[in-house]
């Protein structure tokens, strides 16, 4: 009949249930056991200063120690997804955290020297404009210098010479950086 067939198929299907896996898939570990591979190859390149604020084991920290003598790169791959295996019981978050402080503070420097560049930039192509504009900015630079070095520039650049723009950018970048406090 309909209703013996109706039970029977939901029987079937909680037969299937308990086939479903219960943890994570298997493919889900393996990119988390990668993830933590990679975690291992960046953690290892870090300062040890940097790694002391980390609360790492000491089968984790004979394992970094190790890495300087490891020479060959299949030998040193297999030490990282060794690495990984230990960071798994660790606390990952603190070692997650300094990894990401590490990147904010490389994009805060990045987007610090691509300010510079552009201003380098700016006073060269667009003369008196922008040299205002930067004057209106950081009103401490020793103007004169400021202004001779552009010009420099300007005429180094039309002979094909590199070295002067090189010297705006350092003056630029010391101006800032005492303007901003040393930062």
């Amino acid at each position: 009949s309909a209703t013996d067939r109706g039970a029977s198929a939901v029987g079937e299907l909680e037969e299937f249930d308990d086939l479903a896996p219960d943890g994570p898939s298997k493919s889900q570990i393996k990119r988390e056991l990668h993830a933590l591979q990679e975690l291992a190859e960046r953690l290892v390149s870090l300062p040890r200063a940097e790694l002391q604020r980390l609360n790492l084991s000491a089968a984790t920290w004979a394992a970094v120690d190790e890495t300087g003598r490891i020479k060959d790169l299949r030998a040193l791959r297999r030490h990282y997804k060794r690495i990984g295996k230990l960071l798994a019981q660790e606390d990952t978050e603190t070692v997650y955290a300094l990894m990401h402080e590490k990147d904010a503070l490389a994009r805060q420097e990045t987007a610090r020297h691509h300010r510079l560049e552009r201003w380098r930039e700016r006073l060269i192509d667009e003369g008196d404009a922008a040299f205002s504009a930067f004057l209106a900015e950081y009103p401490a630079v020793d103007r004169q210098r400021l202004r001779t070095l552009i010009r420099t520039v300007q005429r180094d650049r039309e002979q094909g010479k590199a070295e002067s723009a090189r010297k705006l950018f350092r003056l630029l970048r010391s101006e800032i950086e005492r303007a901003e406090g040393g930062a």
